[in-house]
């Protein structure tokens, strides 16, 4: 059982996290949700389209212009609580390594830290254990935020990325995060080559393998784009492919773009595996 914020999600149950970036750079869309009302449209948008868990960045993954802790709670904070107010049933998580930023956002009403630099930040799980809020174990590789990496290498990755997540994971829950509510992420292209992305994909059942629930963040990665020698716009279908692989393997929660097209995908895997009824059952019974 996945416990965040008021929701509960079962074993089985895939859960899409959309992504929505308060950022003016983005990778993907440029800042087309950095001010308000377009942003608040796209959580709307996404919640419509199935989405349980809104993912709020203030600061985008890759170099650029630097943004202090003040700038990147100016860009989080008011627009959670304003979440929290329009959509009380929805999780939400902020996409942030600081510790005073998760503190000001789960003041705000957050319910998941999505730690995506690997616990650069020690405190941030002190938070979310003195708040009562779920986190994300990341690996990143030992890379230090907003840092790509170079000539990285590993005898195992994947004995790595386990090492470090269960690690991130015992620690939270000794700090006072409820089990239920700590995720492990793979951190596809975090400290890693698209070698590396590719096997932690291919190798993802070892995650699942251990109790914890996987969250991968597959949506539009430099990984896919190289594989398949496309750029940014043009990864939708390697996105998709990745998503579906990692659904039969057993990851449970998707940070994505493409939040109905992810909903498709995963509603065909979930039923492939038996563990949901076709929408509509009526070839040959008539």
């Amino acid at each position: 059982m996945l416990r965040l914020g008021r929701r509960e999600f079962d074993a089985h149950e895939p859960v899409i996290m959309a992504i929505v970036n308060r950022t003016p750079d983005s990778f993907y869309d440029q800042g087309a949700t950095f001010r308000d009302e377009p942003a608040l449209a796209r959580v709307e948008q996404a919640v419509s389209e199935g989405a349980a868990i809104v993912d709020i960045g203030g600061v985008k993954a890759g170099p650029g212009e630097e943004v202090t802790a003040e700038e990147e709670a100016r860009r989080t904070v008011g627009f959670v609580a304003e979440v929290r107010r329009r959509f009380p049933d929805v999780v939400i998580s902020v996409d942030t390594w600081r510790h005073e930023v998760g503190e000001a956002v789960c003041e705000a009403g957050a319910d998941l830290l999505n730690d995506a630099w690997g616990g650069v930040d020690p405190r941030l799980a002190e938070v979310a254990g003195r708040n009562g809020v779920g986190i994300v174990c990341t690996h990143a590789g030992g890379t230090q935020p907003r840092t790509r990496p170079h000539r990285i290498a590993y005898d195992d990755v994947m004995a790595d990325i386990l090492r470090v997540t269960l690690g991130l994971a015992e620690r939270a829950v000794s700090l006072g995060v409820a089990r239920e509510s700590v995720l492990i992420d793979p951190g596809h292209d975090f400290g890693k080559n698209t070698r590396h992305s590719l096997e932690a994909t291919r190798r993802l059942g070892e995650m699942v393998d251990t109790g914890w629930p996987v969250l991968v963040s597959l949506s539009n990665k430099d990984f896919v784009g190289e594989t398949l020698d496309r750029p940014v716009k043009e990864r939708v279908v390697g996105t998709l492919a990745t998503t579906a692989v990692s659904a039969w393997l057993g990851a449970q929660v998707y940070r994505v773009h493409e939040v109905a097209e992810t909903r498709q995908v995963l509603d065909m895997v979930a039923s492939i595996a038996g563990h949901r009824v076709p929408a509509v059952a009526r070839r040959g019974l008539a």
